[in-house]
């Protein structure tokens, strides 16, 4: 699903995220397959918007994930999806998003790297605690 922005506004908020935002997804997730059978592979897509994917595999199971959903998902405060980024059954493929300004210092204008840090970890864990019961709890 691609976000659509209230205003210009909003825009350069979630140009100041979504960059961090998309370095913490990918740390976290380096972290988490250190510790995990899973094993991952990161993809870039072209379509339906260019993006990047991370396909885990754990024996004949495949999941995969759409990184910028995840960024979305630490950057707007209305952005949710089902488990793992699977794909959900909308009816657009345009949502209006809000930011999360909580991850923007009001003092400084800046990312709130430790709040912005906290939520990506959340994200990435309960993306990891899906897995075993995909896995059938192996």
């Amino acid at each position: 699903m691609k976000p659509r922005f209230a205003n210009t506004l909003a825009w350069q908020q979630a140009e100041l995220l979504m960059q961090p935002a998309f370095i913490r997804i990918l740390d976290r997730l380096r972290q988490h397959l250190e510790n995990s059978e899973w094993k991952g592979t990161y993809q870039e897509v072209q379509t339906p918007f260019p993006g990047y994917q991370l396909v885990l595999q754990y024996e004949e199971i495949s999941v995969t994930i759409d990184i910028w959903d995840l960024c979305y998902q630490v950057c707007f405060r209305n952005y949710s999806r089902p488990p793992l980024g699977l794909p959900s059954h909308e009816d657009s493929d345009v949502l209006d998003v809000e930011i999360d300004l909580s991850l923007i210092d009001d003092d400084t204008n800046e990312v709130d790297w430790q709040l912005l840090d906290d939520k990506a970890n959340q994200l990435i864990e309960q993306v990891f605690a899906c897995l075993p019961a995909l896995a059938g709890d192996r």
